[in-house]
């Protein structure tokens, strides 16, 4: 474990999704479990739904150098390990862009589902190349003491998306909803969508390890490919548009079996530096095993 007395940090969300984004330029920062639930502890910490290291590509793991310059190291709520995070990249190529550590407009960036592109629409927009979105069979959740019919969805990381014919805010998303661990080991984000007209959904998530929040990104990539299937619409010819609304705001999807694409905003709220004594606190209980 390396000590670094301070680090500086900044806060940031995509339509209310929202995350620490911690610049651990040369990836010194062993950023263990205890220390992430505690940076979101939303009472005694920082608060929000994860953390987002800044890391330069180079070490074995954290991407292709000469392909895409940072990694995006995705911790959820409670220390866990994401694969992919759709608002959380839009407001890390924010970062990177105004801190002045890449150029842009477009930006490649690691993640642990790969390299995804990025760029930037215009101030506060970003649209985030999600690679394939793949439907991989229906599944059920048991969400609020209620059995739910849904959708396997992949967009790097696990999802179960339900449609549901009455308004998603009726379902209880508080605790964890129950899946089918033979086609879920690691768990999935369970999102709950209604087709409201047209081309557009209303969804409300839970996210393993972050609990209920505001939105997620890939996860209204899932909900729209579930739409698609419901409305016999997939794969299709990839340039179908869905309008998602979220808690926290709207996103845009052209879902995809190669390559989906999501649009949203990504606002950075604040920066600042974090107490030296409490980070060294923190740093110090790591477990012997970190």
């Amino acid at each position: 474990m390396t000590s670094i007395g301070s680090m500086r940090y900044a806060k940031g969300h995509g339509t209310g999704n929202d995350f620490i984004i911690l610049p651990d330029v040369e990836d010194r920062l062993d950023l263990h479990a205890d220390l992430v639930r505690r940076l979101c502890d939303r009472h005694t910490g920082l608060g929000a739904d994860g953390v987002l290291r800044v890391v330069r590509t180079g070490p074995p793991g954290h991407g292709e150098p000469g392909i895409a310059a940072w990694f995006m190291d995705y911790r959820n709520a409670d220390g866990s390990i994401a694969e992919m995070c759709g608002n959380g990249i839009r407001v890390f190529a924010r970062y990177l862009i105004d801190s002045g550590l890449a150029a842009g407009p477009q930006i490649a960036i690691a993640t642990r589902a790969g390299i995804r592109l990025v760029w930037q629409v215009d101030r506060d927009t970003f649209s985030v190349d999600m690679g394939p979105a793949r439907a991989e069979g229906t599944s059920s959740a048991l969400i609020g003491g209620r059995w739910c019919a849904g959708l396997a969805v992949s967009v790097g990381n696990p999802h179960l998306a339900c449609v549901v014919d009455e308004p998603p805010a009726g379902f209880d998303l508080s605790v964890p909803p129950e899946v089918d661990a033979s086609i879920f080991p690691a768990g999935a984000n369970v999102e709950v969508l209604a087709l409201t007209g047209g081309d557009e959904v209303e969804m409300r998530v839970h996210e393993r390890g972050s609990g209920e929040t505001l939105s997620c990104g890939t996860g209204a990539v899932a909900a729209a490919v579930a739409a698609a299937v419901a409305t016999g619409r997939w794969p299709g010819d990839g340039t179908g548009t869905w309008r998602v609304r979220v808690p926290g705001g709207l996103l845009q999807v052209a879902p995809s079996p190669t390559a989906s694409l999501l649009t949203g905003p990504a606002v950075l709220v604040a920066e600042g530096e974090i107490n030296a004594d409490w980070l060294t606190e923190q740093l110090a209980a790591a477990p012997t095993s970190a």
